[in-house]
């Protein structure tokens, strides 16, 4: 294997009524959507910005751009799309780290779903894929219940004889 790359997401959408909230390509019953583009998945969208800059594919934004091929999408095609990219880039996914932000609603019942979604987006075995969620104690605008913010690393590397 040659020398691995690292890529950093992040992402982060406030709250808007009348839309499911979706994280990992999971509905979280009882809680208010995001506003977005798309489905608004802060959690893909930060693990594929991270694949993105990792394998120097640019980013979310311009892979992604806001037109109608990408309005109300599922942010797991989103993420599978990006995932292809890469491989077709000559990297093979390492591992990916994700932390969801938010005060509410409680994510830790959702986590393992969330992890399984992304695994299977990514084409990558789920114990590549860690998930994790904390509060901000109530600082800024998650702590204020505003929205929900999403941080990820993800390592890449190619493999022997790849470009």
């Amino acid at each position: 294997m040659t020398t691995p790359r690292i890529g950093l997401g992040f992402d982060v959408h406030a709250f808007t009524e009348n839309r499911p909230l979706i994280l990992g390509g999971t509905a979280i019953p009882n809680a208010p959507g995001l506003e977005g583009h798309s489905d608004a998945d802060v959690l893909s969208h930060a693990i594929a910005d991270a694949l993105l800059g990792a394998a120097d594919l640019g980013d979310l934004g311009a892979m992604f751009p806001d037109d109608d091929r990408w309005k109300d999408a599922s942010s797991l095609l989103i993420l599978g799309e990006a995932a292809s990219a890469a491989r077709r880039a000559g990297w093979a996914l390492v591992n990916v780290d994700a932390t969801l932000l938010a005060e509410a609603p409680r994510l830790a019942p959702y986590k393992d779903e969330m992890k399984a979604n992304v695994a299977r987006a990514l084409a990558a075995p789920a114990e590549a894929v860690s998930i994790k969620a904390t509060t901000t104690d109530g600082l800024g605008f998650a702590g204020r219940g505003e929205g929900i913010a999403a941080m990820a690393v993800v390592l890449v590397q190619r493999p022997t004889g790849g470009e």
